[in-house]
């Protein structure tokens, strides 16, 4: 076995793993598919959603309060081509998968909804246990003591006005806690991304235009640092309530499902695994030094970072001001 380094951006911040790989995945391959041809369904149709598809076994009233989306059984296409330019070596290749049908929160975890899981379990956050957080300064990322879930900026900060924001400075410890606690559980990596783009192989959840603010909360006017895209304003320097962005809906009425904050999923980080994912429900590799993030932030300029295929990684103690989840369930 050998060693892959892996770099990523999650918060602003450059982390690097690494991560157990074969020494087949090390050796170089050619960044051009055997077949010139796209994975089709062989046969089978791609399943969009319909009001007849919702099966009737819903749910009900979740402890926490939040609408769940239903997600139909059937095909997608994931990941993406190999002449994408903005697409990264893990995102590739573009690959067919099938999964079970499954819920998916609506919206992202709410300070208003963390707050009752707190309340209810006395849960103590890793922010809380080790002291401090990843806090957007002027432009760049800083450690900074004291920052949590309660006060995401650190001391004299506080989420009185923000209880309708996503709570922020979970780690995917505290994500996968809070979505037990809920009954429910992280989404894979595959069921978050069926959400976000459909079965039409879009760019977007909403499609193919790119970023505006009245899609999407991204880096723009408010933000105001160089990698901004200060043609664009969405209203919210940070987070924004969410579900703001109604045009921005996915094509299963999940709302946020870009910008906002970055969602933790269930998956362990492995760049090679998309080259050997098991074609119904996969799970994601078996072990890794992070977990994936998907879904871009309020601090996100580069439109590739927004994508529905884009994927990210964080250890899984790793917390900042644009880190947050959602939860699924079956």
């Amino acid at each position: 076995m050998r060693s892959l380094v892996l770099v990523s951006l999650v918060g602003g911040v450059a982390i690097v793993g690494l991560a157990a790989v074969s020494p087949a995945q090390t050796q170089e391959t050619p960044l051009a598919p055997a077949s010139d041809t796209e994975p089709t369904t062989s046969g089978r149709a791609l399943l969009p959603w319909t009001a007849a598809s919702r099966t009737s076994g819903h749910p009900g009233p979740q402890v926490d309060g939040m609408e769940l989306v239903y997600v139909p059984a059937g095909d997608f296409l994931m990941g993406s081509a190999y002449d994408d330019p903005e697409a990264l070596p893990g995102e590739m290749p573009r690959h067919l998968v099938f999964l079970d049908a499954y819920w998916m929160d609506k919206t992202e975890v709410t300070n208003a909804m963390f707050e009752r899981f707190v309340a209810a379990t006395g849960h103590k956050t890793d922010a809380e246990r080790y002291g401090s957080a990843s806090v957007y300064i002027r432009c760049r990322w800083d450690r900074v003591f004291r920052a949590r879930w309660r006060s995401p900026e650190g001391l004299g900060s506080d989420i009185g006005s923000r209880m309708d924001h996503p709570v922020v400075q979970v780690s995917w410890n505290d994500a996968n806690a809070y979505c037990r606690w809920a009954g429910r559980r992280l989404p894979t990596e595959a069921e978050w991304e069926k959400a976000a783009r459909g079965t039409d192989v879009r760019t977007y959840p909403w499609g193919e235009g790119p970023p505006a603010g009245e899609l999407v909360n991204f880096a723009d006017v408010n933000l105001g640092c160089s990698w901004a895209d200060l043609t664009q304003d969405d209203g919210y320097e940070r987070t924004a309530p969410v579900g703001t962005y109604p045009a921005g809906v996915s094509p299963y009425r999940a709302l946020d499902m870009a910008g906002n904050v970055w969602e933790w999923v269930a998956d362990w980080y492995d760049v090679g695994y998309y080259g050997r994912s098991p074609r119904e429900n996969p799970q994601g590799s078996t072990w890794s030094l992070v977990r994936v993030v998907r879904g871009g932030s309020w601090s996100s300029g580069f439109p590739g970072f927004l994508r529905s295929a884009s994927r990210f990684t964080g250890p899984s103690g790793y917390r900042s001001g644009d880190l947050g989840f959602r939860c699924a369930r079956p």
